[in-house]
């Protein structure tokens, strides 16, 4: 009972608070929170409903609205409570103490629903409320805008009607300024005071008009009537009207009816000046009205100037600051071009000092030099096409080089390596002969022979091997043959015996006088002597002595007249056997490249020369001097280079420095190949690597983007102290002329070669004017592109520009040596792009100029009913041969040239079309074509009207003329 009384009574109002926070607590952490767009305000506190029945709805009420369903009533929860409370008292305190907690929160709950409610509908009404606010302000702010625009419109057209107004006025000549209407309406007032001054009409312009009170009744017999001058516009008043308006003194019987017409003109007089008046003030509101509408203008000129103002002063600010910028800018650009110079300056310094340390490297290496450490002296043959280079080298190489090259012609520099158990075998034969004759030997053979010294050829010859350059002969391949002499120390002239000294001969010499170096005489082709009987690879002295007399005297006689062109080139020159001063004197070797013989004396004199007088320039030096001979693409290696390898050493792996077209480029070298001795670097072999090579030496180096190395260039290594900016200056020096020479230009042919090399001598051959195959001189043929390697689909491609462009002449590629891809030949059928080939370089120059043969007669053959000459001819009417179609007359061409295929007309017989001229014979021959003077019969063919007839449309009264149209011209 105690617990039922507690729960009667009512609670305190602290404990209740607490109470209510803890529900309200509770019921926020249940109910998911509402997204208020304003806060809302405070909820009304009510007090709490006392009651158990109405707590128990309330809960049920609120967790209605929560969202929880309730299954049994409050009177069930009452019941179930009574029931619980009678029974089992000591085994339920737990249930019977929950129940009072329940029925507590339950009332609150209800009181949280009430005020929640009421929040949510007081929160609903404000936002209608503000909703209604925002519609109203936004209906306004509408309003305002539409109410403004419409002022603006109203505005606008008030000055448009205003300017047009003005215009108006302007065109009419009517137009006047604010200063113009004041100084008229100046002049009106003061024209309206001078009128008032007149007598007569003072008392008109001063006084004001009387009322009819004021005035007197005219007697009953007057009818004043109203002046009809009020209707017309006012007058100024003339001395006429003045005097009209004065009345003339009246008579004493007429006094009254005077001064009654009196009374009523001194009225009309007020009333037009009051009409006056009004008007003046009319005009004035006028010009008051103009005068706000020139101050509206005034002022919005104003403004405008205002605006312009403020824009120059935006626009100064604007100015001052870019100024600023600039002089920001220009000071940065100062500090970085300062820094830029010292960043410069260091770096020039450290490629100075490492410049420096290299060339004190170098100069160490020159001191370390010795006489006891010889390397392979480089000997380049040169000498005019077809005199035997090759054939000479593969005698001595026991290989057939020549026959592989294409029409036995030599088109690439080929380096050839002889180590010294191959070029002591190859000179036996001359030793041989010395021994055999006890003569004392010439100063060439006392190098490596003496009679009183045992030593053998191995003993006395020092040099380690022999590296020999094959060069061109032809005229196209200076190039080539001037990259050589200037790597080789020591050259061979290859002389035809029979045909004495040629042009490329002639070049040769000049090149090696101008370079200083040494060179020997092949006199090649002595097999060739009447009645020669060869010994294959004798001594030339011991074939020599097998000939018959008159075998020798040819060769004597040969001999002697190729001496005399030699001499007259400035070249003292002997035999090297009778040579006793070779420092004077150049030495001549006769040799035979088929047999074999003099080749070993060939050999031995250039060792003997380069060990004697060349010792100093053939010690072995550590720095590195390489030079690039070719740029090959090798299948399966990519872009290679061909360089000889002069002095030092070489290792894979190295960081090369070598020039391009583009500028220096560093590189790597990935793998050093050589061929084995006594082959060709040109011929196909299997290459043997190495991981380390000295000089000197020819090889091929592989590595990345070697594809635009300029040859005749030079390769450096860059070493761990050496600096990358000093080798590249170093290695771009004097490589202007080569970059030039591969110039193109913006139209012409395209052209592919399989080595650098070649094709800068092809470049110089099509761009050189020369003779065709008909010895006519032809033009040079341009070049538009330049490439080496094989021609693929890409190189196609850009060959058919030419095409697009209107060039069909120049649509096609010359490949010279280089193989063509598949897909690049069925590209060029479809974009009709021609392809020429040749392994030999004339040949490439023989397809393209029948290629222009046949483009521009296929030209002539569309062109020829065009392409008209002017003639003018005269017919003979003593040779009618035959008057109708076709006609046959004899003519004489007056002024012009008649060719076959001339249309011929008469311009003055209406342009009548005479016909076609079909054939011409002349002197009982036929000719294509008849020049002014000459006579001849022509047969005339009209297939348009071939009615048309000699003496009747036509006589020979009427000159032909040829029938010229615009596509003529």
């Amino acid at each position: 009972m105690g617990k039922k009384k507690q729960q009667g009574k009512k609670a305190p109002p602290g404990e209740d608070n607490d109470d209510f926070e803890a529900a309200l607590r509770e019921a926020q952490a249940d109910v998911p929170s509402v997204q208020e767009e304003s806060p809302a305000p405070a909820p009304v506190e009510e007090p709490a409903t006392e009651g158990k029945e109405e707590d128990t709805d309330a809960a049920a009420a609120f967790l209605v609205s929560m969202g929880q369903q309730t299954t049994k009533s409050g009177a069930d929860n009452k019941k179930k409570k009574h029931k619980k409370k009678g029974h089992n008292k000591g085994g339920e305190n737990e249930v019977e103490e929950e129940i009072p907690v329940s029925s507590k929160q339950s009332a609150k709950g209800k009181l949280i629903a009430e005020r929640l409610a009421k929040q949510k509908a007081e929160e609903e009404r404000l936002r209608q409320q503000r909703e209604e606010e925002e519609r109203r302000i936004r209906e306004e702010e509408e309003r305002l805008e539409k109410e403004a625009k419409e002022a603006e419109e109203k505005r606008q057209e008030k000055l448009r009607r205003r300017a047009e107004k003005k215009a108006e006025a302007k065109r009419a000549g009517t137009y006047e300024t604010k200063k113009q209407r004041e100084q008229r309406l100046a002049a009106e007032r003061r024209r309206a005071a001078l009128q008032g001054m007149i007598p007569g009409t003072k008392k008109s312009e001063t006084s004001t008009p009387k009322s009819a009170q004021e005035k007197r009744s005219p007697p009953a017999e007057i009818k004043a009537e109203p002046p009809k001058q009020e209707e017309a516009p006012p007058q100024p008043p003339s001395e006429e009207k003045n005097d009209e308006i004065i009345p003339p003194l009246p008579a004493p019987a007429q006094e009254e009816e005077d001064d009654a017409l009196d009374d009523w003109e001194d009225a009309a007089d007020d009333w037009e000046s009051s009409e006056q008046t009004l008007k003046i003030a009319q005009l004035a509101d006028l010009a008051h009205q103009g005068e706000d509408e020139e101050d509206l203008a005034d002022a919005e000129l104003q403004a405008e100037k205002e605006r312009l103002r403020l824009a120059g002063l935006a626009l100064k600010e604007r100015e001052e600051k870019k100024r600023l910028a600039e002089e920001e800018r220009a000071r940065l650009a100062a500090v970085a071009e300062e820094e830029k110079d010292r960043v410069n300056h260091e770096v020039e310094t450290k490629i100075m000092a490492a410049r420096a340390q290299r060339l004190e490297r170098e100069k160490k290496n020159e001191e370390a030099r010795s006489l006891d450490r010889l390397r392979a002296p480089i000997c380049c043959i040169m000498g005019h096409v077809d005199t035997g280079k090759t054939k000479l080298l593969d005698k001595i190489r026991q290989t057939n080089v020549q026959d592989g090259e294409a029409g036995g012609i030599t088109q690439q520099i080929g380096a050839t390596y002889f180590d010294k158990a191959t070029l002591v075998e190859k000179i036996k034969p001359v030793r041989e002969f010395l021994e055999s004759h006890e003569k004392k030997p010439s100063a060439i053979d006392s190098i490596l022979f003496s009679q009183d010294s045992n030593l053998s050829d191995a003993d006395s010859l020092r040099l380690p091997a022999l590296m020999i350059i094959d060069t061109p002969g032809h005229e196209a391949f200076s190039n080539l043959r001037s990259r050589g002499s200037s790597l080789c120390d020591m050259a061979i002239v290859v002389v035809d015996l029979m045909h004495g000294l040629e042009p490329q001969t002639l070049e040769s010499i000049s090149m090696l006088k101008r370079k200083r170096t040494p060179f020997v005489v092949a006199l090649n082709k002595i097999d060739r002597c009447y009645d020669w009987k060869p010994i294959e690879g004798a001594s030339i002295r011991s074939s020599l002595a097998t000939q018959a007399e008159h075998t020798r005297q040819e060769f004597q006689q040969r001999f002697e007249q190729c001496s005399v062109e030699l001499n007259e080139q400035g070249l003292n020159v002997s035999l090297y056997w009778e040579n006793t001063d070779p420092k004077t004197y150049v030495s001549i070797v006769p040799t035979s490249a088929i047999t074999g013989e003099g080749v070993p004396d060939l050999l031995r004199t250039v060792l003997s020369l380069t060990q004697q007088r060349l010792a100093e320039k053939l010690m072995w030096c550590a720095t590195l001097q390489c030079t690039v001979l070719e740029v090959k693409v090798v299948e399966g290696l990519g872009a290679t280079l061909d360089v000889i390898l002069v002095n030092g050493t070489l290792f894979e792996g190295d960081t090369l420095v070598v020039c391009t077209q583009e500028g220096a480029l560093v590189t790597q070298a990935r793998a050093l190949l050589t061929p084995p001795p006594s082959r060709e670097t040109r011929v196909k072999t299997e290459l043997i690597k190495h991981e380390r090579i000295e000089a000197a030496v020819g090889l091929k180096i592989t590595g990345p983007n070697l594809d635009k190395v300029v040859p005749g260039t030079s390769v450096f290594v860059c070493g761990p102290d050496d600096s990358l900016d000093d080798l590249k200056e170093e290695v771009m020096r004097d490589v202007s002329a080569l970059v030039s020479s591969l110039a193109t230009e913006d139209h012409g042919v395209s052209v592919q070669a399989s080595t650098l090399g070649a094709l800068e001598a092809l470049l110089e051959f099509l761009r050189n004017p020369g003779k065709d195959r008909d010895g006519k001189e032809r033009a040079p043929i341009p070049v538009f592109s330049a490439s080496v390697g094989p021609i693929y689909k890409k190189d196609v491609i850009r060959a058919s520009v030419m095409g697009k462009k209107g060039h069909e002449e120049y649509a096609c590629i010359l490949g010279f040596d280089v193989p063509v891809d598949r897909d690049a030949r069925a590209h060029a059928e479809e974009v009709g792009v021609q392809i020429f080939t040749a392994d030999i370089i004339y040949h490439l120059e023989n397809h393209f100029t029948r290629h222009l043969d046949d483009i521009m007669e296929r030209k002539r053959n569309e062109a020829r009913d065009i392409a008209v000459f002017p003639v003018l001819v005269r017919i003979s009417p003593k040779h009618v041969f035959n008057a109708k179609d076709p006609i046959v007359v004899g003519v004489t061409v007056d002024d012009g040239i008649l060719k076959v295929g001339t249309p011929l007309c008469i311009p003055h017989n209406g342009f009548l079309d005479v016909g076609v001229v079909q054939s011409i014979e002349c002197n009982h021959k036929e000719v294509d074509r008849v020049k002014k003077g000459q006579e001849c019969a022509i047969k005339i063919v009209n297939q348009a009207n071939p009615t048309l007839t000699y003496g009747r449309q036509f006589d020979a009264t009427h000159t032909l003329y040829s029938k010229l149209s615009r596509g003529t011209f």
